[in-house]
């Protein structure tokens, strides 16, 4: 059987943990602590202002990062023949990104904090520490459909 005609291939090709969408990287780090998830992305040169951070579909974290400073403009309008050779610090693309986390289940997305220091966003994700129900459900099987 053909891999790209299995149906189980998203868990072998694509990770469904994160995903990035970017004009620019925005490295990542997770952390688990017994308390919490931490995670640590680079954001050099965004303000709290222009970093968006929610959690989308129950437990998907979502960092969204525009404007990028104002470099985007940094030239434009000064001199007719700047020519760029090399925009990657977001100077004539503007630098957005966006990542996506799939959370785990024993967290409580109500109480996540963040903060941007250093070129440095830090989102805390405290664990959840009560005991989740059993999600196991029996399936009746039958002889016809």
């Amino acid at each position: 059987m053909a891999i790209f005609g299995d149906p189980f291939r998203r868990f072998l090709l694509s990770p469904t943990i994160y995903r990035s969408f970017s004009g620019s990287p925005a490295l990542l780090d997770w952390i688990e602590s017994p308390n919490a998830h931490i995670f640590k992305i680079n954001v050099p040169g965004y303000s709290k202002e222009d970093i968006k951070v929610q959690v989308e579909d129950g437990n998907v974290l979502v960092v969204k990062a525009e404007g990028h400073g104002g470099k985007k403009d940094e030239f434009h309008g000064k001199e007719k023949d700047i020519v760029w050779h090399v925009a990657e610090r977001g100077g004539g693309r503007g630098g957005d990104f966006s990542r996506e986390i799939e959370l785990p289940e024993d967290v409580k997305v109500d109480q996540i904090k963040a903060q941007v220091e250093n070129g440095v966003l830090t989102i805390v994700v405290p664990k959840d520490a009560t005991p989740k129900t059993s999600k196991v459900r029996n399936i009746n099987i039958t002889s016809k459909l």
